[in-house]
């Protein structure tokens, strides 16, 4: 089922128009479906069934109360990187026996909280990082559970900056030094070595880099066993790539293929299998909504200029992303032109799309950016003292602002000036 559809011509989420909430709401906003948040998590967890499996949302792609909310009534656990994160997942009611903290420098502030909140697991990313998890377990007489993030240098084939499984990125241990590393984590007071993690990209549409990466974890997991090192659980990380164009593998195909992978080593692994999801979860359940200000005609192409701009949704000019863009209100016979969607961030990258064929658009015509329900919001900043846009939560029939934007005054209340300058 899909829930952003559309109705009479009219862009709807679930049971609302987008131009009716366009009426209620200032553009631009973000907007969520909460039964497609719902119905993907559902999706995730009984394709994986009847497989011992927690499935750890990543807060990092939209760490929305509401949204974790959500999540945590369907029983999730939670994938943090921050003690902000952790904090959020706390308040959203997850329990922090279904959390578990990556991120390659958590200070010892951020390890120590994690630690009083008796956290599921650490997954660690460096020696450095091991010592000082033991050193501070040591100090509060606890005891840190933890599993070693393991680099297999496996490329995903993904976007650069999204690449996180191969030697030259900056994250995890590793492949050849992970059994000497594992020694240390047994030979450490205050460790409790409880699993094996990997997570090698983002965006990923193809199972065989899961598979060559999974394989590696396997050989890992039989030579800790000579060494009486029991493996309790594999964490095998997100990156489940999402169907942003028409000719992108559909999810349902690729989550089947994922799951039949996952399947396949289950009788081998015969442990507790973690999985941390995000994009995946939220990205198609997200909606950005602007309006058209100007429009300017040049030589070649046409400049839409829109009120929303490159800090409100940066993954366009940050990673190349691609984002349908569509009239809310539909115009099937219009002749299609070569545009810019443009905002007015005051810098060249401030660009929503480019060079794309759509139909002609005037000012004050509502479009809809898709698949924004992930790194959208929670990468917005106030660039060009512009303030953070709203979020908007449908349900049903129901709506309603899970974060409302902050006036002009109150972003400049922000700023502090010494008396010296009074």
């Amino acid at each position: 089922m899909s829930f952003i559809h559309e109705e009479q011509g009219i862009l709807h989420m679930e049971s609302l128009s987008i131009e009716r909430l366009a009426q209620h709401y200032p553009t631009p906003f973000y907007c969520y479906s909460a039964n497609a948040i719902r119905q993907q998590y559902r999706n995730f967890c009984e394709a994986l069934a009847p497989l011992p499996a927690l499935v750890c949302y990543a807060l990092k792609v939209n760490s929305n109360q509401a949204i974790l909310k959500i999540l945590a009534n369907e029983g999730a656990g939670a994938d943090v990187v921050s003690q902000g994160e952790l904090c959020r997942a706390l308040a959203a009611g997850i329990p922090a026996n279904k959390i578990v903290y990556s991120g390659v420098a958590k200070t010892a502030a951020e390890i120590t909280f994690a630690l009083r909140q008796n956290i599921l697991c650490f997954n660690v990313e460096s020696e450095a990082e091991l010592r000082q998890i033991s050193s501070i377990a040591q100090a509060l007489n606890l005891t840190a559970t933890i599993s070693l993030r393991i680099n297999p240098d496996i490329d995903a084939g993904t976007h650069a900056k999204i690449s996180t499984g191969k030697s030259e990125n900056k994250f995890g241990i590793p492949y050849l030094e992970a059994i000497a590393t594992y020694k240390l984590a047994k030979a450490l007071a205050g460790i409790k070595i409880a699993g094996i993690d990997m997570h090698i990209g983002s965006q990923i549409q193809k199972v065989s880099a899961f598979d060559a990466a999974i394989a590696r974890l396997v050989e890992l997991i039989d030579e800790l066993k000579t060494l009486d090192i029991t493996i309790e659980h594999v964490d095998f990380g997100g990156g489940l790539g999402v169907a942003y164009k028409e000719h992108d593998m559909s999810e349902d195909l690729l989550l089947a293929e994922y799951a039949a992978l996952i399947h396949k080593y289950s009788e081998i692994l015969n442990c507790q299998l973690i999985f941390e999801p995000g994009r995946f979860i939220t990205a198609n359940a997200g909606l950005l909504i602007t309006k058209v200000i100007y429009t300017k005609a040049v030589a070649r192409k046409t400049f839409v200029m829109v009120d929303a701009a490159m800090n409100d949704l940066i993954r366009p000019t940050l990673y190349d992303a691609w984002h349908r863009i569509s009239p809310v209100k539909a115009q099937p016979n219009a002749a299609l032109s070569l545009i810019d969607v443009v905002g007015p961030v005051c810098e060249s990258g401030d660009y929503l799309a480019l060079d794309r064929y759509m139909p002609q658009v005037e000012a004050d015509d509502l479009l809809a950016v898709h698949s924004a329900g992930a790194y959208g919001a929670v990468t917005s900043n106030t660039y060009n003292t512009r303030r953070l846009i709203a979020e908007v939560l449908v349900d049903g029939h129901r709506d309603h602002i899970i974060r409302k934007s902050p006036s002009i005054e109150e972003i400049i209340a922000l700023d502090t000036v010494p008396n010296w300058l009074s």
